[in-house]
């Protein structure tokens, strides 16, 4: 097979794999009835799966069924959630999870400011990813990013106070971060993070405290706890 073949072939080969990875997501945020912008932008439009089907997958969705869900299975419910949003595995969550507890002061607080802190979900608020965690993640791994000056590909490292984040300077000839800059015209970061919008580079503030949470911290402790 010739050269141009093989690079269509591959690349037609990632475009399903990427197709099937939107479709698994939105899955689970029907499944869960929560829209969790796993897929930034698409989440706000009519592409999304919540929008254009808004009920659970499965042959008996469409059906309104009134259920009463145990505490239990809203303590499931929220840890799904939870590890959904921000990308984590159940033992990475527990990780956390012990680490927070073992900090004084509220367990939740501070299991959301660890995750707050790490450094795909920094990138993400600080909107050099776009709007999706998903991207934040895979621009770490392949290394286009510096925490004081020193590349970092670990999505999970935990930044803290003064710590500078920026793009590799290779990594600023990407194509498409000309449209990154215009789209960071208006976008204002959490009063935690500081973000120069012409040199795509942010600092942190101060750690984040006091955080809202669209998530039931309380709930996914009380599931660890037993």
């Amino acid at each position: 097979m010739e050269q141009g073949a093989q690079f269509f072939v591959y690349s037609y080969q990632i475009r399903i794999l990427s197709l099937t990875m939107i479709k698994v997501k939105e899955k689970k945020e029907r499944a869960l009835g929560e829209r969790l912008q796993l897929k930034g932008e698409r989440c706000n439009s009519p592409k999304c799966a919540a929008v254009r089907k808004p009920y659970r997958p499965g042959i008996h969705g469409p059906k309104k069924r009134l259920k009463t869900v145990s505490e239990f299975g809203r303590q499931l419910a929220e840890k799904q959630k939870f590890k959904i949003t921000y990308r984590l595995k159940e033992k990475n969550l527990r990780r956390l999870f012990g680490e927070a507890d073992k900090k004084a002061g509220s367990t939740a607080d501070k299991l959301l400011e660890l995750m707050e802190r790490r450094l795909d979900n920094v990138v993400y608020h600080l909107g050099l990813a776009g709007s999706s965690r998903g991207l934040a993640r895979q621009l770490i791994l392949h290394g286009h990013f510096l925490v004081n000056q020193k590349r970092v590909r670990s999505p999970g490292f935990q930044v803290k106070t003064n710590d500078l984040i920026a793009f590799r300077e290779e990594s600023k000839k990407l194509k498409n971060l000309s449209d990154l800059r215009n789209n960071l015209k208006k976008y204002e970061p959490p009063s935690w993070l500081f973000l120069d919008k012409e040199k795509l580079e942010g600092r942190v503030l101060s750690l984040p405290e006091n955080q809202s949470s669209p998530f039931e911290i309380n709930l996914l402790v009380e599931s660890f706890s037993k």
